[in-house]
């Protein structure tokens, strides 16, 4: 239960994340700003899709938690 646990809270740092760099690429001005926020955001979201897949291969989900 405690890996459980653990992803859980990995997968809900990662939405977070993910959440922050929406945020950052919404705010962003100019080409470079924009630039380096999509690369956050696209690596943001690939770090929570894998939290996400590790959860599911553990038979996780919120009814469980």
């Amino acid at each position: 239960m405690d890996e459980h646990w653990n992803v859980f809270l990995e997968v809900s740092k990662a939405q977070a994340e993910w959440q922050r760099a929406y945020l950052m690429f919404d705010e962003a001005l100019g080409q470079d700003q924009i630039d380096y926020a999509i690369y956050i955001l696209e690596a943001a979201e690939r770090k929570y899709q894998i939290h996400l897949k590790h959860a599911k291969s553990l038979g996780l989900n919120r009814s469980l938690l």
